[in-house]
């Protein structure tokens, strides 16, 4: 079953985007900072803990809920495009003062961190990273979605998960125990991301908008984000880590070109689905506190940060 998630250190809502974005903050306070980025889209970065506070152990982590989902969620029946989550996490950076920051995304939160790297070769007005580590990236062209759409529909009906959804269904449970009728609904749902389909119970549950996750992928059409990493790499220092899952159903090939395309390193684990920070911890934070070091940034005082020694 899912573990319980500790309240943050500190939240809130920013203040410069074009809608209120929810933040919180876990962590040592003076620690080195890293922005974590979740997937989706249209989700929210509850269901990365507590296993992803890992991290916190070393680390200051800022999370937000990208814009349509957690508490971020808006009225506004606008399209929400790949863009306005690039100038969100554009103005979250700034409004945090985050100098070449640390940034850890996994998912669909990989996948946008790309495409806002991307976007920093010809926008000025963007933080370059610093560092960045991605964990299972989405894919990076519509190729490589296409395959992951179809391996995940091949897993959806597997003869585990058909039998127990059949299971499921016979249990009585909706009507006698709603919530662990939602809660294994929801594991079944998620169970082909799982190289083990019975690790999914310990996945904190989420819900994705659907609206959200339509209008971004279909604003980004028929894309391919290499050749843009390829002027990533021209044109960025910042050093680069990507881990997949040898298992996941996003293709590990999708990784391997992005890892080529941005001269990343990359590290794959064994016996391990979309979801290593569940899965595969060991291996996981491992890589992860190798790759990531001491990257400090200037203070906010909403987070409990000291201001910034300033050398004479």
């Amino acid at each position: 079953m899912p573990l319980p998630i500790p309240a943050p250190r500190a939240a809130g809502y920013t203040t410069t985007t074009t809608v209120p974005l929810y933040w919180a903050a876990y962590g040592r306070v003076g620690a080195p900072r890293a922005l974590v980025l979740h997937g989706g889209p249209g989700a929210d970065h509850r269901y990365l803990l507590p296993q992803m506070l890992r991290l916190a152990d070393r680390h200051d982590l800022l999370f937000y809920d990208q814009r349509g989902g957690g508490q971020s969620r808006t009225d506004a029946r606008d399209p929400v495009t790949w863009r306005a989550h690039v100038q969100d996490l554009g103005q979250v950076i700034q409004e945090f003062g985050l100098a070449r920051p640390t940034v850890v995304a996994y998912s669909w939160g990989g996948l946008l961190a790309m495409l806002y790297a991307a976007e920093t070769t010809t926008d000025a007005a963007l933080t370059p990273f610093g560092r960045l580590a991605l964990i299972d990236p989405a894919a990076v062209t519509r190729e490589y979605r296409a395959q992951f759409e179809a391996e995940f529909a091949r897993r959806g009906e597997s003869e585990y998960v058909r039998a127990e959804r059949a299971a499921l269904a016979a249990s009585g449970w909706r009507e006698s125990d709603p919530a662990a009728y939602r809660q294994r609904a929801f594991e079944l749902s998620v169970a082909g991301y799982f190289a083990d389909p019975t690790d999914a119970p310990d996945l904190t549950p989420f819900r994705v908008v659907a609206r959200i996750q339509q209008s971004v992928w279909a604003s980004l059409d028929d894309y391919d984000l290499l050749p843009a990493l390829a002027r990533v790499r021209a044109q960025a220092a910042a050093p680069m880590l990507i881990v997949h899952g040898c298992e996941d159903p996003i293709p590990l090939a999708s990784s391997v070109a992005a890892a080529a395309a941005l001269g990343a390193q990359l590290v794959t684990i064994e016996h391990c689905g979309h979801v290593p920070y569940v899965e595969r911890p060991e291996p996981l934070f491992a890589a992860l506190e190798q790759f990531l070091t001491p990257n400090p940034a200037p203070a906010d005082p909403r987070i409990g940060h000291p201001a910034p020694e300033v050398s004479p």
